[in-house]
């Protein structure tokens, strides 16, 4: 692509600038399906994630731009040029970037969004261990730059770690603290593990392939190929999620440097990375206490701390780093002996019996009822209890008949889950 750079923009400046079209696009839908993967699920999780955003991306115009063929290869060749990872573009790639910029516009906001909160720490952290910059739009695609993903086997975090991958690299998993989760440590030992990987291949999209996959499964696909190494020819030696990666990270970086001119404009994240700051606690604490006593919601304290996984930061004689707003860091400091006296509360079966059928923090959603189904089976599924569920649907009979639907109100997480379960990664 490099060697005809210049004759592609040439051809390009004669091309009109773009075909501005309606925001619903007929089968667009469909062409996220025919994907048949979980970025899609990924970018759809952004949906209930408004705690780092005084708005949520609805400044994004509804009118969308769409560019000859050419004009993409422009962009992206310039994007190929400033970097040692091969940028190309293709059929594969154009699929994801109108998905980027036609389907999902209002998440790709949100990650524009979330984008100023994380790309200064990874830009450091990818300069530290001199990898590509570029590297950073891994993270859009493992996780929509979403800190709390889950994915359905199990990884999580803005890097996507499985628990055993992680343990490789020193993150610390237990009952209270997931570093899966936390974005420093994540980033880290997603460099540590990248370097790894270019170390056994040598070629950054073999790399990007074998950090979804797995490096056994790149390997074997090179010897079933009787040695092949271009990704791009050995693509059907490859399972779906690995082939749709690098398609997808191209696209990423695409639409993360040229939001503008597709009329998507970044929704205003509630504080930058830089007017974030930490402060180190070595007694028990929970994140309620410091929402109570500061001017911080218990939500945005969640994002900022996802590694706190039950909310509660543990006792540690080494202590335990909290990250807040700047601007809440003085308050924070004047009620503290407050905050640590706090006792974490505990919550009794009379606790969890008189909050039934509460709808705070959660997502109405519908169950029809299959065969087989029964009250219990319901409630496991949807991770609530029978209490909530009758309170939910008053008048309802225990006797379900097929076809049956139930109101339910899933927490966030759970909901996350159920939209990545309908199409795995």
């Amino acid at each position: 692509m490099r060697s005809h750079q210049l004759l592609i923009a040439i051809i390009a400046v004669a091309l009109p600038l773009g075909v501005w079209s309606n925001p619903t696009p007929t089968g667009g839908a469909n062409r996220s399906r025919g994907i048949g993967c979980g970025i899609i699920q990924n970018l759809d999780s952004l949906k209930n994630l408004t705690a780092p955003f005084t708005s949520t991306g609805h400044n994004t115009d509804d009118t969308y731009p769409t560019f000859p063929d050419l004009v993409y290869e422009v962009r992206i060749a310039a994007i190929d040029n400033l970097s040692p990872i091969e940028f190309d573009y293709n059929e594969h790639v154009k699929r994801y970037i109108d998905i980027y910029s036609i389907e999902r516009r209002e998440q790709v906001s949100q990650m524009l969004g979330l984008a100023q909160l994380y790309f200064p720490l990874f830009d450091e952290l990818l300069d530290k261990y001199q990898l590509p910059l570029e590297l950073k739009y891994l993270a859009v695609v493992e996780s929509a730059l979403n800190p709390l993903a889950v994915s359905t086997s199990g990884a999580v975090g803005l890097w996507q770690f499985k628990i055993n991958t992680g343990r490789m690299f020193d993150l610390e998993v237990n009952s209270y603290i997931d570093e899966r989760m936390d974005p420093e440590k994540s980033t880290e030992a997603a460099c540590l593990y990248l370097k790894y990987l270019y170390r056994i291949f040598n070629d950054w999209h073999l790399v990007m392939a074998a950090y979804n996959a797995g490096p056994g499964v790149v390997r074997n696909a090179i010897f079933r190929s009787g040695g092949e190494t271009n990704f791009w020819k050995l693509l059907n030696h490859l399972p779906e999620a690995a082939q749709n990666y690098v398609p997808a990270f191209v696209a990423a970086a695409y639409i993360m440097q040229h939001a503008h001119e597709h009329n998507i404009v970044s929704a205003m994240p509630t504080a930058q990375y830089m007017e974030t700051d930490t402060v180190v606690v070595t007694k028990t604490v929970t994140l309620q206490a410091i929402a109570q006593h500061t001017n911080i919601p218990v939500d945005y304290l969640r994002f900022l701390n996802p590694k706190y996984r039950r909310g509660v930061v543990p006792e540690n004689d080494k202590g335990n780093s909290i990250r807040l707003p700047i601007s809440e860091v003085q308050n924070y400091l004047e009620h503290e002996q407050d905050i640590l006296g706090s006792t974490p509360s505990h919550m009794t079966f009379h606790d969890i019996l008189a909050k039934a059928g509460s709808t705070e923090n959660r997502v109405r959603t519908i169950h029809i009822v299959q065969p087989g189904d029964y009250l219990h089976k319901i409630a496991v599924r949807y991770n609530c209890t029978i209490d909530d569920i009758n309170i939910w649907n008053s008048n309802m009979s225990p006797d379900l008949a097929i076809g049956q639907q139930i109101t339910l109100w899933v927490d966030k997480q759970t909901y996350d889950l159920m939209q990545l379960s309908t199409v795995g990664f």
